[in-house]
């Protein structure tokens, strides 16, 4: 295990230097939005299809399928208030929206915008939401299990939408949510211990609640947001001062974590890493201000401003990267040259794709068999 999260943090670590280089970014493209003032991206995949939210005309927000050209042709796959949160290499999509009845649900939504979207039902409860899904179609998202209730427990959905759900439990508490399924089928998330404080957590997916508690950074709460192909996990945890800050999570729940630090400021908070050990998410800088990030994931501090790798005559601000596929394409959202908070998309240049290109037989062997 150490030999293989050194020869993943060296792979990273070299391409922190790459982007350290001027514009190691090509230009922002600004993926619009569904006719309104705003939009959000949350994932990308693999072939550089993007999802998230956007609002529309009336000033409703919707899930969205955005144009990664930029043409702003973007679809509004919801119909309805929502978020679409994650998207498989299928391109199959998954997220959360209104029912008919006004009561929040987990989706797999229809891509093509014509509505036939999947309800995929709860616990027992009347609300549920999608949070990930993996590339055979796995979902994980969280669930009421009592109809009266307004507790949530991490769930692995029955992608039919027929209701086979599994209660992934708790780590003692009274809720819990899952946020990630990697290709393994490992799940991450967050779940209530006994104490009622919520830790990140590694469910264990045949839902017999044997559930590991990744524990913090010496506060009280913390929460996994990712889980790679590795099982490297990251996320977010207090520390002994009760900062937020981003986590490398030690996924055998022996308390080893790694704070990925942050611009200078106080917080920092981690949402996705890659299977080349990639991690971005936001970081205060020195003036507390919220700005994209790409993590050092050695916890060594060299940590990445992602506006100093763009133009910066290109009158954007990156607030917070969301998500990073394997070919190192990024998204989020910041705050346009028009002035409005605009989803984005960030490709790297051909200098750091060769990185990549370079690296795959490094990492191939490291992929655990299936």
């Amino acid at each position: 295990m150490k030999s293989r999260n050194s020869s993943i943090f060296s792979a990273a670590a070299i391409l922190l230097i790459l982007s350290s280089s001027a514009f190691a970014y090509r230009p922002v493209i600004d993926l619009g939005t569904l006719g309104g003032e705003q939009s959000y991206a949350y994932a990308i995949n693999d072939n550089g299809q993007v999802v998230g939210y956007a609002y529309n005309s009336s000033g409703n927000w919707h899930p969205a399928l955005f144009d990664a050209t930029g043409n702003n042709t973007n679809k509004d796959i919801g119909g309805s208030n929502g978020k679409a949160e994650s998207i498989n290499n299928d391109g199959q999509i998954v997220g959360w929206a209104y029912d008919a009845s006004n009561n929040w649900r987990a989706f797999l939504f229809d891509p093509t915008g014509n509505g036939n979207n999947t309800d995929l039902g709860t616990l027992g409860g009347s609300r549920s939401y999608a949070n990930g899904i993996n590339n055979y179609g796995q979902i994980v998202g969280s669930a009421t299990y009592i109809s009266s209730s307004t507790n949530q427990h991490a769930c692995l959905f029955d992608p039919t939408g027929k209701g086979s759900n599994l209660d992934l439990g708790t780590l003692g508490g009274t809720g819990s949510g899952a946020s990630s399924i990697n290709n393994l089928g490992q799940i991450a998330g967050g779940a209530n211990n006994s104490s009622g404080y919520t830790h990140a957590c590694l469910f264990d997916s045949t839902g017999g609640w044997a559930n590991i508690d990744l524990g913090t950074l010496g506060g009280i709460r913390s929460n996994a947001n990712a889980i790679n192909d590795y099982g490297l996990i990251v996320g977010d945890a207090y520390d002994s001062s009760s900062y937020t800050r981003a986590c490398l999570f030690d996924a055998t729940g022996a308390g080893a974590n790694i704070d990925l630090g942050t611009l200078g400021g106080s917080l920092s908070r981690s949402y996705s890493i890659n299977n080349f050990g990639q991690i971005v998410g936001w970081a205060y800088n020195s003036s507390e201000n919220m700005r994209a990030c790409l993590f050092d994931p050695t916890g060594n501090g060299n940590d990445v401003d992602l506006n100093t790798l763009i133009n910066p005559s290109s009158g954007w601000t990156l607030i917070s990267a969301e998500n990073i596929n394997n070919n190192g394409w990024i998204v989020g959202y910041g705050v346009n040259p028009d002035g409005y908070e605009h989803a984005f998309l960030l490709t790297p240049e051909p200098a750091t794709l060769l990185f990549f290109i370079l690296g795959v037989p490094m990492l191939s062997g490291l992929r655990r068999k299936r």
